[in-house]
């Protein structure tokens, strides 16, 4: 995931992260470095706060085109 290269783009702290998901930061801490990930619930205001998309969350581009197959 992506949340720490957003956190640090947008000038966020992982305390000021935590504060506005109602979550410890030390789990913005483990998924700023990638040992563990955000549960689906907190996904939308996560994307909300760091003001991208779910998928730029895991590094994904919204407008990359996914394969059918």
């Amino acid at each position: 995931m992506k949340i720490k290269e957003l956190m640090e783009s947008r000038g966020l702290q992982g305390i000021q992260v935590a504060a506005a998901l109602n979550v410890s930061s030390n789990a913005v801490s483990k998924w700023a470095n990638g040992q563990a990930n955000p549960s689906a619930d907190k996904l939308p205001a996560l994307a909300d706060l760091l003001n991208c998309s779910i998928d730029a969350l895991y590094g994904r581009d919204s407008s990359e085109k996914r394969d059918a197959s």
